[in-house]
């Protein structure tokens, strides 16, 4: 029996298909946080000040280079909020979109240094 991975365990493909909005609806059963509208999910993520908001952003910023699949950022004191979409697969979300958001949740969970 194969055991599926989690999002967070997986890696971005290249040239991914766009989903249609029943796998997106599925997805996103798995990332409560994020809200999809049009071919994008966001989520805003909060912190107790600016030091953790910026380990953050450099912490995605790695994950991003890793994976090859990055985010658009918005930066605020004490707050990030990340919107990814696939540009490849015309502007609507893929399963890349759905990997970096679940990578991004555990970097928040386990903190950027974690």
């Amino acid at each position: 029996m194969t055991i599926p991975m989690k999002p967070s365990d997986q890696h971005c493909i290249h040239g991914a298909a766009a989903l249609d909005p029943a796998a997106i609806g599925a997805r996103l059963l798995d990332l409560p946080e994020w809200q999809a509208k049009g071919g994008t999910i966001t989520r805003e993520f909060t912190f107790a000040n600016y030091r953790a908001t910026i380990d953050f952003v450099n912490a995605v910023a790695s994950m991003a280079e890793a994976q090859d699949h990055h985010p658009e950022m918005t930066v605020g004191y004490r707050r990030c909020l990340l919107a990814y979409t696939t540009h490849s697969a015309g502007g609507a979300l893929s399963e890349n979109d759905f990997i970096c958001a679940a990578r991004a949740d555990a970097i928040y969970v386990q903190g950027p240094g974690a």
